[in-house]
């Protein structure tokens, strides 16, 4: 029976607030029409905004073919050469576009100081943000949305980002290619010169002693030597750009300097001395013209080899800088959009409409707590607005 009797108060309860509701339904109407009309009124006097939409994808990381290849071919430089240019994942590009020296190039190019009517870069930059949105998929395709109220300058202003996006990165891949190409010339310089100097003593040596000659055997040990000199000097060079930003113990270079070890104890065992510096060949009863004739013969055809080398590895260097590996490729080019994107004026008033008819619905009830107030919680009431009136009165 007690049961009964709590679901039969629970029903009657609930009736009681649909009566409350039915009696106050004007109040209800009223507010959700009010807000339906300025919700209307207001969204009418909004701007239209259209948003252009770009989208690219960053250059992917060299798996080991093309130029990587050409690299591991020429024998040198493969930590030097750096093929994959900028080549990291899609955040470093929506840093890239999200840097103030792109925002300043985007400002600059399109005017947008006058077109945003800002006073100072500072400005610019913080409305320009607001008006861009860049983000990166989980694909790794990153997309760049403006926002303006011109459709057009909205496509400009995303292909602009794009088209910054792509010189930045090609300004920073080739600052790093250059740097490298520049390196290896003023390598081909100094062998030149070597070069130069060691035929002009071998000529001059020829034209001495016109009779002179070397046998077969000698030569080819001369060549042989000179090949492995060449070697050891690119690995040298290898060795020497690992270090700049390795650590002894990182594996390549570890691997390198190996390498380089077998490499000169070769040179050690072909020359019979083991001083690269001072090849001698292991003919100890040359006489002292042939002996003369095998310095100057190693000094040009190691220099040859020390150029054929470094002339390998410059080319590769000049095709890396040429070959802007670093550049974007864009999927989808900002067109004017046609159809605006902001403001859903249509989502504006239901919103509206919506939060006025649960607050008409609060305002009803207290309205009938107010109404139904017994005259002991009526008299605490007056005292508590009589209270804050006259805390109001101190303060004013």
């Amino acid at each position: 029976m007690r049961n009964e009797q709590i679901v039969e108060d629970d029903e009657i309860n609930l009736l009681e607030l649909l009566q409350v509701l039915v009696r106050r339904k004007r109040l209800i109407v009223v507010m959700c029409a009010v807000a339906a009309l300025l919700s209307v009124a207001y969204s009418l006097t909004l701007p239209n905004i259209y948003t252009a939409t770009a989208r690219v994808l960053p250059p992917q990381k060299d798996g080991g073919g093309g130029l990587s290849a050409l690299v591991g071919q020429a024998g040198a430089l493969a930590g030097l050469a750096g093929v994959g240019g900028l080549g990291g994942g899609a955040d470093l590009y929506v840093g890239i576009l999200k840097s103030r020296s792109v925002a300043d190039a985007v400002i600059k190019k399109l005017d947008l100081q006058k077109e945003l009517k800002t006073n100072s870069s500072d400005e610019s930059r913080m409305a320009l943000q607001s008006l861009v949105k860049i983000q990166a998929g989980k694909d790794g395709i990153i997309t760049v949305a403006a926002d303006s109220r011109n459709p057009q300058l909205a496509a400009r202003l995303a292909n602009t980002f794009v088209d910054e996006l792509g010189k930045k990165s090609v300004e920073l891949n080739l600052t790093k290619a250059g740097t490298e190409r520049i390196f290896l010339e003023k390598r081909l310089d100094v062998v030149k010169a070597d070069l130069k100097k060691a035929e002009e003593s071998l000529r001059g040596f020829q034209e001495k002693n016109r009779a002179f000659k070397v046998d077969d055997q000698a030569t080819a040990t001369i060549e042989g030597a000179a090949k492995l000199k060449a070697e050891i000097v690119s690995k040298e060079v290898q060795l020497a750009s690992l270090r700049s930003y390795q650590t002894n113990e990182n594996p390549e270079v570890k691997a390198v300097e190996a390498a380089l070890a077998k490499l000169r104890g070769q040179l050690g065992v072909l020359t019979g001395g083991g001083r690269s510096s001072d090849l001698m060949l292991s003919a100890g009863t040359m006489p002292s013209l042939g002996l003369e004739y095998v310095r100057l013969m190693r000094e040009v055809k190691t220099q040859e080899a020390i150029f054929e080398q470094l002339t390998k590895q410059y080319e590769v260097a000049k095709l890396g800088e040429a070959k802007d590996s670093s550049s974007i490729q864009v999927l989808d080019e900002a067109v004017a959009p046609q159809n605006k994107s902001k403001p859903k004026r249509s989502l504006i008033v239901i919103l509206s409409t919506v939060t006025a008819f649960f607050l008409g619905i609060f305002i009803a009830f207290i309205q009938e707590y107010a109404q139904k107030m017994s005259d002991e919680d009526r008299t605490r009431w007056n005292e508590i607005r009589e209270s804050l009136s006259l805390s109001r009165a101190r303060r004013g």
